[in-house]
């Protein structure tokens, strides 16, 4: 009676254990099965937001020592600075290109030519729908060129705010900069704007220089991100320390012109960007470049560039222009870019000699003038006659 009742207990005990086993092993499959289904929901819900996002492109225009940038984010576009005065018909016809028709918001981030010169000939040409641009204005006919098609349009100067955001569909572009009303240099009153897209961040610097980087870190703005537009070309006066630390990059573009009379981009900026291998990708080098981003990644359409100088970023710089990166640099103009004169008016007297090309509407009176490089007929006669001609505009660099 007991071995019946002890094989009895066994084969119960066998049953219960083969029951408890089964029930753990289906528990442990439907674990599995609901941890697979959270990460598939998960996964789905990451490619449904980031299909939502879509695309967005930076076209950093190659305008020569000048700059022009348009962002893209679905059937919105914004264009930030449109070159000097001869490259209002490059930057109008790769927009059109495009296919665009209407720029939601334009950008003139400070009042010098290169940055603004083909301003004017961008509003005649594109349904506009904001304009922004700082306070600090110029005397120059260029200046005046782009308030006239402004107010030709009916439209109005919306001053940037700090701290102020503008929405490109899913895209939002901060502005960070200018945080003063007075600068000594112009190129500090310049508009700053990180644009932020799903991870992906982007810090466009327009011509700013050390004084407004102080300013943004004094005010605390979160500025990293994953791509530096340098500030002014890559010039030594723009990209602290201190402020390329708090962006930390992976990616850096500049926009400078092949051979320029400044020799930029300087030694110092490229030094500090190869000493924390930020990728560079450079007009100069390989022209137009489009930064594409899904919300997470970044993409461009060409290679990169290299961390070659031209210049050592001082007035004492001495030594032929090499593109190959050595010590020697030529003689550079001063960083900063000189207050332009007032312009001249019809009746001057003076008859010095002067520089200037059919299309344009400046006068310069240094021939070799950055602004002149990619000028096939540089034509020249006095400063009355060329006045009487319409280029009536001094150059914002070499007229004086």
């Amino acid at each position: 009676m007991f071995l019946f009742a002890g094989v009895g207990c066994s084969e119960a005990s066998k049953t219960v254990s083969n029951t408890v086993t089964k029930t753990t092993e289906s528990t442990k499959e439907t674990s599995k099965e609901t941890v697979a289904d959270t990460k598939d929901t998960t996964t789905k819900e990451a490619e449904k937001t980031n299909t939502a996002l879509g695309q967005l492109k930076l076209h950093f225009i190659d305008v020569g020592q000048a700059d022009s940038i348009l962002i893209q984010n679905g059937d919105k576009s914004m264009l930030i600075d449109a070159g000097n005065n001869p490259d209002g018909d490059d930057v109008v016809n790769y927009i059109k290109g495009l296919g665009i028709k209407k720029l939601d918001v334009v950008v003139g981030t400070h009042a010098h030519e290169d940055h603004i010169g083909g301003m004017d000939t961008v509003i005649k040409s594109f349904d506009i729908g904001q304009i922004i641009m700082p306070k600090a204005g110029n005397t120059t006919k260029t200046f005046e060129d782009v308030l006239t098609a402004i107010a030709n349009k009916g439209l109005k100067i919306t001053s940037p705010v700090p701290g102020n955001e503008i929405k490109l569909n899913s895209a939002t572009a901060k502005i960070v900069a200018p945080n003063g009303s007075e600068y000594k240099d112009l190129n500090d009153s310049s508009v700053a704007i990180k644009l932020t897209f799903g991870e992906n961040s982007f810090m466009l610097m327009g011509d700013a220089e050390a004084v407004s980087e102080k300013e943004i870190l004094a005010k605390g703005f979160d500025i990293k991100a994953d791509l530096l537009k340098v500030g002014h070309h890559g010039s030594s006066s723009s990209t602290t320390q201190e402020f390329l630390n708090a962006v930390n990059p992976k990616y850096a573009v500049i926009s400078v012109g092949k051979e320029n009379d400044y020799g930029h981009p300087h030694k110092s900026t490229m030094d500090k960007l190869k000493a924390k291998g930020i990728k560079v990708y450079r007009t100069d080098e390989l022209g137009t470049i489009v930064a594409t981003s899904d919300g997470k990644s970044i993409t461009f359409n060409t290679k990169e560039g290299s961390y070659n100088y031209a210049g050592l970023g001082t007035s004492a710089s001495s030594g032929s222009n090499s593109s190959s990166g050595s010590t020697a640099a030529k003689s550079t103009a001063p960083a900063s870019t000189p207050t332009p004169a007032p312009a001249v008016t019809k009746s001057s007297s003076d008859d010095r000699i002067a520089y200037y090309v059919p299309a344009g509407k400046s006068y310069h009176f240094n021939k070799s003038c950055s602004t002149l490089a990619r000028s096939k007929a540089i034509l020249s006669g006095k400063l009355s006659d060329v006045i009487a001609l319409g280029k009536s505009d001094p150059c914002d660099k070499c007229a004086k």
